[in-house]
């Protein structure tokens, strides 16, 4: 597929700020909420509290400097490796876990967990405790057969990937490029949660069109089941906002276990 002018997440790079500003902010200007936070968060706390997904390593491979998803995790698994492309993602990122002045408040999704757990006065106590468990960040680099290279990391019991692959995907070749690769980082019988935009083109940040990769639910399913893996779990939500700082259709959120 031709990008045309649209900017590419790691080639170009993106303001990692402005972006979290604008598709994940709780400020009056923010519209995307429904889709961006409540939908994952509810998915995840749900997936989890099954129980089944657990152990000593989750990775996270996300665009951005995204968090919110982490929070369910941290309660399943002792280490969070996240692995991130920009060096300006990684600052962003320690910037939140240092509790650094100027750090993105990530206050109210860790809010909406503890609401769902019906936790409501262990806001704090949730926020340590994915500060704690997130110590690992480690830039990784997606022209390498090993992206963490020269690190060798632990194979994960579960990976984490929200809107990465469509970010970085020019094509369906590009898409099934980079998920096996993000699939070597994982142990047989471990599980995949990913998220996903369905038909989309760009997402604007800062003034700036980014390429998104387009896919439907039935290339993402066709991938994961030619790749080695089960599918647990697939749902797909409508989008629920107006705005042209986006044109996706829908969020995807798929739970696979990769086949022993």
């Amino acid at each position: 597929m031709d990008c045309g002018a649209h900017k590419l997440y790691h080639v170009h790079g993106l303001d990692s700020r402005q972006y979290l500003d604008q598709f994940y902010s709780e400020n009056g200007k923010i519209i995307f909420g429904e889709d961006t936070l409540i939908f994952p968060i509810k998915n995840l706390k749900e997936t989890f509290s099954l129980g089944h997904i657990k152990g000593d390593i989750l990775i996270d491979l996300s665009k951005g400097s995204l968090i919110h998803h982490l929070y369910s995790a941290c309660e399943f698994f002792k280490h969070l490796i996240v692995l991130k492309i920009q060096d300006r993602c990684i600052l962003e990122l320690k910037r939140w876990v240092d509790t650094r002045t100027g750090a993105f408040d990530w206050c109210h999704a860790a809010q909406l967990h503890v609401d769902l757990e019906g936790n409501s006065h262990q806001l704090e106590d949730k926020e340590k405790k994915v500060r704690s468990a997130l110590q690992h960040v480690v830039k990784c680099n997606l022209n390498k057969e090993n992206i963490t290279e020269p690190i060798d990391l632990p194979p994960a019991d579960c990976i984490v990937t929200a809107v990465l692959l469509d970010a970085i995907s020019k094509d369906q070749d590009d898409y099934v490029r980079y998920f096996r690769k993000f699939s070597k980082l994982l142990k047989p019988g471990g599980h995949l949660i990913l998220f996903g935009v369905i038909d989309a083109t760009y997402y604007t940040v800062g003034g700036h069109k980014f390429h998104y990769f387009r896919y439907d639910v039935a290339f993402a399913r066709k991938v994961l089941v030619g790749e080695g893996f089960t599918i647990d779990f697939c749902e797909v939500k409508k989008r629920s906002n107006v705005s042209d700082l986006s044109d996706y259709k829908g969020i995807i959120f798929i739970v696979a276990h990769k086949e022993k």
